[in-house]
């Protein structure tokens, strides 16, 4: 059989890099986007094909140019034929307080978490169309429970959980459209965003009482596209029971 194609956006590091890790040794062939990480991405290419002759292919794109979106869905065909998945997992997270929010924040934010994911997912509709394929879009927790000092941010993550569904509404019964929605999985690479007090905290609040991993969110994805035929429309929660009492 044809190995089935994955495009991940933001896949270069962090929990991009673990979803395709995940995706790579399930056996699929990867489009991995980046914007700015260009060495780390071309370094992730070569460890697949390294391991899978030609099974990983590294493109540049800056999600916010929608003309661009769709040139980046054709790179993706004319190497490997097909796109049988998206995972929209590239984002852009820091706090923007009321009064300080302005047109480049709105931009940045919205741009990466919201409108990407939209004009890209309508992009690559005909071709999963076709193959029959998925879109995971990657949510947050405070998309539904918004998070102090980041209101933008999570307006633009609450679009995306709604575009999930409203996708899903759009492309079945061809295409099935689902969301993962992370809770504390890692921490942003600053520590003034969260100081260790209030990272203590936040574990603290979650059942299970310790921070999860990206290869919590890694295996959720892989999941959803390869074991969950007959689910579509959905937010799987991976935040170790912390929204149950939020």
């Amino acid at each position: 059989m044809t190995a089935p194609v994955v495009l991940i956006t933001g896949a270069a590091r962090r929990v991009g890099a673990e979803i395709a890790r995940s995706l790579h040794a399930a056996g699929a062939n990867l489009v991995l986007h980046y914007r700015d990480s260009a060495a780390a991405a071309e370094t992730l290419a070569a460890e697949f094909n390294a391991r899978r002759e030609k099974s990983a292919l590294a493109v540049r794109q800056d999600l916010r140019d929608v003309a661009g979106l769709a040139v980046l869905v054709g790179q993706v065909v004319a190497h490997f034929g097909r796109l049988d998945a998206l995972v929209n997992n590239a984002s852009s997270f820091y706090a923007t307080p009321l009064g300080s929010i302005d047109a480049a924040a709105w931009d940045d934010l919205i741009g990466s978490n919201f409108k990407g994911p939209l004009f890209l997912s309508q992009a690559a509709a005909p071709e999963l169309v076709k193959a029959r394929g998925c879109i995971v879009n990657i949510t947050d927790i405070h998309a539904e429970r918004p998070l102090k000092g980041y209101p933008l941010y999570c307006a633009a993550k609450a679009g995306l959980l709604g575009l999930t569904r409203a996708l899903a509404l759009e492309l079945a019964p061809a295409v099935r459209v689902n969301a993962v929605a992370p809770g504390p999985i890692e921490w942003p690479e600053t520590t003034s965003d969260f100081p260790p007090a209030e990272r203590a905290s936040i574990i603290d609040h979650t059942l299970l009482k310790r921070v999860g991993s990206p290869a919590d969110i890694a295996r959720t994805v892989k999941f959803l596209i390869f074991d969950a035929p007959y689910i579509t429309g959905q937010v799987i929660n991976v935040d170790g029971g912390r929204t149950a009492h939020l």
